[in-house]
């Protein structure tokens, strides 16, 4: 009888379980292996190397391989022709190639505003000082130039009197030229603020003050996912949203996860990455915004980009509405918190 009451209780806590989380693999089902591609290092991509390296994927029954492909429009291609089955990027770097006809579709974005922050150098010590100076971007019209603008704009001055320079590169050669004073000022993300700050640069603005609408790390999947296998797509915005618990939970493991994959080892520089990646600029619901969708592809379409789909035909948020409809979310949270 006791042997029985054991089993009736673990059958009791089997079913709760179930219920409570309808998206992990049923008992003795093999992985799906799946491929999924980025295009940068960066401390913004804390939720998908953490999920990595301690097995979240795994749970759901997900076993994924990490494809770097430099650059995103040919990680773009790649997911289009299904090399890749899923891409984690920045949104402004994807959003005018699926605007262009990209067979694919954002499903999931974890982080959504501003963490750029702009650095100059020591005889810049506010904004107001960038007249008769240079800001290092990388093309005009890209991001770095349009946000560089509007920092311009928003301490009165104008480009005439503030010089936007495009330089190419990487953020860390364009912090170079900002050193060589080729540039006096340039716009990064963490870590590389804690860098300009350690070798004497200021921090003269963070961006996330402009209250800008925007989508920054994001889950990007092609139709070939979205016709055949919706149920893997569903799983993994799961695991994603359980990363995103994970990451707030154990910022210790998390940061190691950044030092891994950026092989950074300064405590400072993977703190402000924690602080803004982790909280600052999260979205638990992971809900992609179609506001910022449509004002990104309002920009591609002003600079250039010929737009043959509609925004809302770029993103489908039905996954993530899903985590909230079944309960999940607030199961994983434990209240309603996820909708602070």
């Amino acid at each position: 009888m006791k042997q029985l009451g054991i089993f009736a209780f673990l059958v009791v806590l089997f079913e709760a379980s179930a219920v409570a989380n309808p998206y992990l693999p049923k008992p003795g089902e093999p992985p799906t292996k799946l491929r999924v591609a980025t295009s940068a290092v960066t401390g913004g991509f804390v939720h998908f190397y953490s999920g990595l390296d301690y097995g979240i994927f795994e749970k759901y029954g997900l076993k994924c391989e990490h494809v770097y492909i430099r650059g995103q429009s040919p990680a773009l291609a790649a997911l289009a022709n299904d090399q890749v089955q899923f891409n984690y990027g920045a949104a402004d770097g994807s959003l005018p190639g699926l605007a262009a006809g990209v067979d694919a579709k954002f499903v999931a974005s974890p982080l959504v505003k501003l963490p750029y922050v702009m650095v100059a150098r020591k005889e810049i010590r506010r904004p107001e000082d960038l007249k008769g100076k240079s800001i290092g971007v990388t093309r005009p019209g890209d991001l770095s130039a349009r946000l560089s603008r509007q920092v311009v704009r928003k301490f009165g001055l104008t480009t005439d009197e503030v010089t936007i320079h495009p330089i190419g590169g990487s953020q860390t050669e364009r912090y170079q030229a900002m050193v060589g004073n080729v540039v006096q000022a340039i716009l990064v993300t963490p870590p590389l603020d804690i860098r300009a700050k350690s070798d004497g640069f200021n921090i003269i603005y963070r961006l996330i003050d402009l209250e800008i609408p925007f989508i920054y790390s994001s889950l990007i999947t092609n139709y070939r996912m979205l016709r055949e296998r919706p149920e893997i797509v569903q799983r993994m915005v799961a695991a994603l949203a359980e990363t995103v618990y994970f990451v707030e939970k154990n910022p210790d493991k998390a940061k190691a996860a950044i030092a891994k994959a950026m092989r950074v080892k300064d405590e400072e520089a993977l703190q402000s990455s924690y602080n803004v990646y982790a909280k600052e600029i999260v979205d638990r619901t992971m809900v992609v915004p179609g506001k910022s969708v449509s004002e990104a592809v309002d920009i591609a379409r002003e600079t250039g980009t010929l737009v043959r789909r509609k925004p809302e035909e770029l993103y489908d948020n039905s996954f993530v509405n899903n985590l909230e409809k079944s309960g999940f979310l607030k199961e994983l949270w434990g209240t309603d918190n996820y909708r602070r």
